[in-house]
């Protein structure tokens, strides 16, 4: 599948109770993973074993698992379900109706060490025809290949300066994401009040989280999302 190398097909369909059997689980999660999931196929393994690649210091595997859906929605509880019984890296191809959708969570390897991992957060492509997936294997270690592939997936979304790491990519969006709230809240209160005094020490503080909105981030350099002014600290 995406024009991957034959030496990395493997095409072995997975019974879906295999990632659940042993599992303790709340029933609306079973539920979805039952009623979502019509089969799952284990399309590719990319190793450096089946590519002429190195391999990563953190991913020494990724796993191309097709999902074909019986519904119109996959929740992410299900993706989650499943990434913790690969210990592997996961790029995942959801299939519905024709057209598909490409996901792939930033995976790491959890504290306890012992083969587990946690997933911060999944990021997705559109619907579209496969072959106008925008993923292409990039990189001469498999941890380049999969860093590439979550830039690829999240676009625009992430930052994409050379000198800065997917893991810093993400962290500087989760504090965006932060910072959008914050205004948004600081939008709500400015329309709420009342009394022109206080409206205009809101509008100060707002005018102080947008600016820290425009101000590019050097690498290295702390973000502080919410000035003393405005936390109270």
């Amino acid at each position: 599948m995406l024009g991957l190398p034959k030496s990395t097909e493997f095409n072995k369909r997975i019974p879906k109770q295999k990632f659940y059997e042993n599992l303790s689980l709340t029933p609306a999660i079973r539920k979805a993973f039952t009623e979502q999931i019509k089969m799952i196929y284990w399309r590719n393994k990319l190793s450096a074993a089946t590519l002429n690649l190195a391999s990563g210091e953190k991913v020494t595997e990724i796993e191309l698992f097709e999902l074909k859906l019986a519904s119109s929605d996959l929740e992410e509880n299900v993706l989650g379900l499943i990434d913790r019984e690969i210990p592997y890296h996961i790029l995942f191809l959801l299939e519905r109706e024709g057209k598909h959708q490409a996901v792939m969570g930033f995976k790491e390897a959890a504290a306890s060490g012992k083969m587990a991992f946690k997933v911060e957060r999944y990021y997705h492509t559109e619907w579209m025809d496969e072959a106008e997936l925008p993923l292409y294997l990039r990189g001469l270690t498999l941890d380049a290949v999969y860093e590439n592939f979550i830039r690829q997936i999240a676009g625009s979304s992430l930052e994409s300066s050379g000198n800065v790491t997917l893991k810093e990519s993400i962290e500087r969006q989760k504090q965006r994401e932060q910072l959008e709230k914050q205004i948004a809240a600081q939008e709500a209160k400015i329309r709420n009040e009342k009394q022109p005094k206080k409206k205009f020490e809101l509008v100060q503080q707002l005018h102080l989280l947008q600016a820290q909105r425009n101000v590019p981030k050097r690498r290295g350099e702390k973000n502080v999302l919410f000035p003393a002014e405005i936390s109270g600290r």
